[in-house]
């Protein structure tokens, strides 16, 4: 390998790290964070969200780079817009079921008579119920892969002067991210992890993560909407 392909390289994966630590990328991950109780999972779901985020920026931009072209502007457009959305749908999800996440029922007949209990979780309950998201994580990373798959195509398109030594740098970048992100959900999970005992700091963390999120997905649609010119397009 040239050692101009692997400076290339190199640059390619730092790159990527700081990619991942996008404002977006690690708002829409603490959404997710939030709904774990252990760091391990919390480091997990930041590992699929990279592997969501490569998969989508390789296809896409090994198809645009083959045919040696750019992703419209208008598109591209179109599909920032969407992360805002769901960066919103995220918030206002985590935010609602931040109290419902910390509360367990467990059903049992006695007198032949249905009951039905709640209880809130602790450190102690037998039942291992925890929902690691995995494949949410991966969507979210492929929807980010989609709207960041425009400026990947035009910085590989600069630095590479062969097909396959785009494939290279994408999947290069791509292990850059999920470095990036696993970093970032170990930094985030912390404090939800330490405050599993908690209930009430814990919900408060998770109502939290859901109005950031939210708000940012507002101001991003806007951005998009009013100084990028997305309205104008639309309406036009």
């Amino acid at each position: 390998m040239e050692i101009n392909l692997l400076s290339i390289l190199v640059i390619g994966f730092i790159l990527g790290i700081k990619h991942a630590m996008e404002p977006d990328h690690v708002i829409a991950v603490s959404t997710m964070v939030s709904d774990t109780k252990k760091l391990l999972s919390s480091s997990i779901i930041g590992v699929f969200w990279g592997i969501g985020h490569t998969i989508t920026l390789f296809i896409v931009g090994m198809v645009f780079i083959f045919m040696k072209n750019e992703i419209p502007g208008e598109i591209a457009l179109f599909l920032e817009f969407a992360v805002g959305v769901m960066l919103v749908y995220l918030g206002i999800k985590s935010y609602v079921f931040a109290e419902k996440n910390h509360i367990h029922s467990h059903k049992h007949t006695h007198n032949d008579i249905l009951h039905e209990h709640f209880h809130e979780e602790n450190i102690n309950h037998q039942h291992d119920n925890s929902k690691i998201p995995y494949f949410k994580s991966i969507f979210i990373g492929l929807v980010h892969g989609l709207s960041g798959s425009a400026a990947m195509i035009l910085l590989t398109m600069t630095s590479v002067k062969h097909s396959w030594q785009a494939g290279i740098y994408i999947i290069i970048f791509g292990l850059g991210t999920i470095s990036g992100m696993l970093l970032c959900t170990i930094l985030i999970g912390i404090p939800f992890a330490l405050s599993n005992e908690n209930k009430r700091m814990n919900v408060n963390l998770s109502r939290a993560a859901g109005i950031i999120s939210s708000m940012y997905g507002v101001y991003y649609m806007y951005d998009l909407g009013i100084n990028q010119g997305l309205f104008s397009i639309l309406f036009n």
